[in-house]
């Protein structure tokens, strides 16, 4: 059964960094681009970054180019989010979702499993 866990989200201050990682099922995801999303309350699910399968290729939304990056270790079956410089703005629930239909898309309807979320919280 394909899975993805999300983990290591929580209270950061303005400036401060956080490493989020998602955890996939064993060999499920061979060959899958995953990404990262986030959510404001109220807002849309909105793009944050992904990366091939293969690693060498990265994709990232305009407000978090340059502060985060976003990497995978296949061996491990994990993919992380390495968060700097965080802003309030950056608050929301994160969430990782895999896909094989678009390569680095940053459409959420083209991702096909998806991860419960880690909340991620940036104080003033």
């Amino acid at each position: 059964q394909a899975q993805l866990v999300e983990s290591g989200g929580g209270l950061v201050q303005a400036g401060g960094s956080l490493r989020l990682s998602c955890a996939a099922s064993g060999r499920t995801f061979i060959g899958y681009t995953m990404g990262w999303f986030r959510q404001a309350p109220g807002k849309e699910r909105d793009f944050v970054a992904a990366i091939t399968w293969s690693g060498r290729g990265t994709r990232y939304a305009d407000s978090v180019k340059d502060r985060f990056t976003v990497s995978r270790d296949n061996a491990k079956n994990t993919m992380y989010l390495q968060m700097n410089s965080l802003k309030p703005e950056d608050t929301g629930v994160y969430y990782c979702a895999a896909t094989t239909v678009i390569a680095l898309t940053d459409g959420v309807r083209d991702y096909n499993y998806w991860g419960q979320g880690t909340q991620v919280t940036v104080s003033s």
